[in-house]
């Protein structure tokens, strides 16, 4: 199985190619630069591995929710590279592959996940591993801190960069959760990790399928809002 991962949701832009378990990783804090680091760097783990697009088995991009731009750049992106190369293609919830990094960094198995969505809100979702999946038990949603969907025990790790934007949530999470871990964002290599089985189970989707995923359709607060 041989897999090109890659996620612009937030202000990391990072990439991964997938060869049978075995993953190379490239990542920079892009800021607004995500379209002039992503294809390099997908091009660069090619040619390191010494791989043509047209011999892998699929494209996995990082669907959302996140930055709108950055969801825009995934998908344009791995519609062009999948044309390119004849291959399927796959989106990754980004709150699935935060709950990934939690499980493949910390073996946490329950897990609140959150992102800034700005606008004094968050993108969040309850996510349970069971039998090596993720069920979503809640989400995922865009809401105030305050309304994310806790958990009724308190044996979940809360994890993402929203805790850290909003100190209402990190208190809130402080009292419903066994713990919180702000350095985390949704990373290629889980979301490889994620979709390598679903390219196995044969879930890749032809390149014109590719879609981001919102949930918000609101872009910026009105002058009077702010």
């Amino acid at each position: 199985m041989r897999l090109i991962a890659f996620d612009t949701a937030t202000e990391w832009c990072t990439a991964a190619l997938w060869v049978d378990g075995e993953v190379s990783l490239r990542e920079e804090r892009a800021g607004q630069r995500h379209s002039e680091l992503l294809v390099p760097m997908v091009m660069d783990l090619l040619a390191e591995a010494g791989l043509k697009l047209n011999q892998l088995d699929g494209l996995a991009y990082g669907m959302g929710p996140g930055s709108f731009t950055g969801l825009r750049i995934a998908c344009g992106v791995a519609q062009g590279l999948a044309l390119g190369g004849d291959v399927p293609v796959l989106g990754i919830s980004t709150l699935e592959a935060l709950a990934e990094e939690a499980w493949i960094a910390k073996g946490a198995d329950r897990v609140l996940a959150c992102l800034d969505a700005r606008m004094n809100e968050v993108y969040a979702g309850l996510y349970q591993r069971q039998a090596s999946q993720w069920s979503c038990l809640a989400g995922p949603v865009v809401c105030p801190p305050e309304a994310a969907p806790m958990p009724v025990a308190q044996d979940f790790l809360g994890i993402g960069p929203g805790f850290a934007a909003y100190p209402r949530l990190m208190a809130l999470g402080g009292e419903r959760l066994a713990d919180i871990d702000i350095q985390f964002c949704p990373h290629a290599r889980a979301i490889a990790q994620l979709a390598a089985p679903r390219f196995a189970g044969g879930e890749g989707l032809p390149p014109e399928a590719a879609e981001p995923l919102y949930i918000r359709d609101k872009v910026a607060l009105k002058i009077c809002e702010r």
